[in-house]
């Protein structure tokens, strides 16, 4: 399945449009369980910083951890990059309306970034997975930290991520370059890159994956066969919320020796 068809379908419903963005990033804040996780690091990460403390938002597609940073931490400087212009420029246009004059965008490619000793924390959500030379992003993000500086990074695991669970079976979204990471291998690559603290928990657990698969899934490969589907979408959600949500609860609160989702925090020595 092709994902960026339909994240280019709800940038298109949400341009220029900072009420339906808002609501959007809302939606996005409830419904994806990565993002519970995410959140609950930044605040961790976050919550004691009031000296000059600036985050490397690495591959920030329609900008919610950003704002989220914006809004929560206004005295944390932001650089937010994607590869895709219309993204960096949709951003742009939306936090200059909102008056958030802490974060600042550009289109980059990750690959090729030469920041030394820059950021206090890099984040980077869900984006590895889309790229082949991971090995020099990984350098390239241990050279752009400062020392003490935090990577966070999630992605999906090699026990289920992106709906794998077979060898030799094909990602469930067609744009990944790879289904996921081992915890061994995440560890090996960001040692060669110079981190030599690194913690890995597990997301996306038993429950988490039931969540995910009927409550992102199932509404992704629908919508991905037309767009009709997105007026049917609201009645589905009604019927599948209670457990949906339930689900991701119990996820979220439990610990999880397995599963199809990695959190990974590194820092630089």
């Amino acid at each position: 399945m092709q994902y960026d068809p339909i994240k280019n379908s709800f940038g298109s419903i949400i341009r220029g449009h900072s009420l339906f963005r808002k609501v959007f990033y809302k939606i996005l804040g409830i419904f994806f369980l990565r993002e519970w996780y995410v959140k609950r690091e930044l605040r961790r990460i976050l919550k004691h910083h009031h000296e000059p403390f600036v985050v490397y938002d690495a591959g920030c597609g329609f900008g919610q951890y950003s704002y989220y940073i914006a809004k929560k931490f206004p005295n944390i400087s932001i650089v937010a990059v994607d590869l895709k212009e219309e993204y960096i420029r949709d951003c742009t246009e939306f936090f200059h309306s909102e008056r958030l004059m802490n974060c600042q965008f550009g289109v980059e490619d990750l690959t090729s970034i030469a920041y030394v000793d820059t950021f206090d924390c890099i984040i980077s959500i869900d984006v590895m997975e889309h790229i082949h030379d991971d090995q020099k992003v990984f350098h390239n993000f241990f050279r752009a930290l400062k020392k003490g500086g935090i990577l966070l990074i999630t992605t999906p695991s090699l026990q289920g991520g992106s709906d794998v669970h077979t060898k030799g079976e094909e990602s469930f979204i067609g744009e990944h370059a790879r289904t996921g990471y081992g915890n061994d291998e995440m560890r090996e690559k960001l040692r060669n890159a110079g981190f030599s603290d690194v913690s890995i928990q597990y997301t996306y657990g038993v429950w988490g994956m039931r969540a995910w698969r009927c409550g992102i899934k199932i509404p992704l490969m629908l919508v991905n066969k037309s767009k009709v589907f997105f007026a049917i979408l609201p009645f589905y959600y009604c019927f599948i919320f209670p457990f949906f949500f339930v689900s991701m609860l119990i996820d979220y609160n439990m610990t999880k020796h397995s599963g199809a989702g990695l959190l990974v925090l590194a820092k630089k020595i």
